[in-house]
């Protein structure tokens, strides 16, 4: 398993230790310092079955720049491409499982279901 964490997120915090506490076997990508690849993130985004625009943190400050808020939802590629270049817009935490199931763990609980 991989857990798409960033350590100054508290709910990122909680699903981590929340795999600690369960001796969940797991490696740690820091995400935002380990971002993932458009194909990577397309993977990712087609597993949890959401949209790029339905875990991009809109209030990140980068988003306003980028007038993100205003974007269309017919350009896939546009949202994926725009996180992979900067990833802090990616919400988190994500746990992507072995077999490619991926789950966002907001609440932090909801990553439970991929143990």
């Amino acid at each position: 398993m991989e857990l798409w964490h960033n350590p100054s997120c508290s709910k990122s915090r909680a699903a981590k230790a929340i795999l600690d506490e369960k001796g969940v076997a797991y490696v740690e990508r820091r995400y935002v310092d380990q971002p993932p690849t458009f194909d990577e993130l397309d993977r990712v985004l087609t597993a949890l079955d959401l949209e790029p625009w339905k875990v991009a943190r809109l209030e990140e400050p980068v988003a306003a720049e980028l007038g993100m808020k205003t974007w269309p939802h017919d350009d896939r590629r546009r949202w994926i491409e725009a996180m992979v270049a900067n990833p802090i817009l990616i919400e988190r935490p994500i746990l992507v499982a072995d077999d490619g199931r991926a789950r966002l763990g907001r609440p932090p609980e909801a990553l439970e279901i991929l143990l």
